[in-house]
């Protein structure tokens, strides 16, 4: 069920909306179930920015937080 709760959309721009919500439901369902969660990138792995020990706290600290030693 769909419900507008904001606005008040003429019957062409409710359509509009509600072709594109049952055609991306479409696609949804016909879509292959690989049933695994998607991998990532290795860049965008966090871990990697954190592979060396943090610098020790102190004065200028900041500056060396991100540029390698």
């Amino acid at each position: 069920m769909i419900r507008v709760v904001r606005g008040n959309p003429t019957p062409e721009e409710l359509a509009a909306a509600l072709a594109v919500v049952r055609a991306r439901a479409a696609a949804a369902a016909s879509a292959p179930d690989t049933g695994a969660a998607a991998t990532h990138a290795p860049w965008s792995d966090p871990a990697r920015i954190a592979r060396t020990a943090r610098p020790a706290p102190g004065p200028g600290v900041w500056a060396r937080t991100y540029w390698p030693a």
